[in-house]
């Protein structure tokens, strides 16, 4: 997988689909595809709250499938925020064949904490680093 940020808040993510992805004869898992779109949803919120030194887990995404992955495709994931508070952001989310057609669209809700958080429980786990 290869991302690339175009602003904060908007995002597009690359994927080969494999052999090694398959459910079925010729198609991916879906479990593939969904985890592929929490990553396209997931940094599209990272890329917008990050120069804040905030990092983002998250609360719940939702996905709808329109057409089969087969294996072989190239798939895009292209994602963006369309909400931005304090504490919530909630971004949206498609993904595409190589030929443009949509074969999945997200939504997903994710909650900002300080990245400081992560290294004093790393800190408390482990001691000072």
């Amino acid at each position: 997988m290869t991302y690339e940020v175009i602003k904060p808040g908007e995002i597009k993510y690359t994927m080969a689909v494999t052999e090694r992805h398959a459910s079925g004869p010729g198609v991916a898992h879906g479990g593939l595809i969904s985890g592929f779109m929490d990553a396209v949803l997931g940094v599209a919120a990272l890329s917008s709250s990050v120069e804040d030194n905030m990092l983002v887990s998250t609360i719940e995404f939702k996905i709808n499938f329109f057409h089969p992955v087969k294996i072989g495709q190239i798939i895009t994931g292209k994602g963006q925020v369309d909400s931005k508070g304090n504490r919530i952001i909630v971004t949206s989310g498609e993904i595409f064949d190589s030929e443009g057609k949509l074969l999945a669209k997200g939504m997903g809700t994710f909650n900002c904490y300080p990245a400081e958080k992560i290294k004093n429980k790393i800190d408390t786990m482990f001691g000072q680093l």
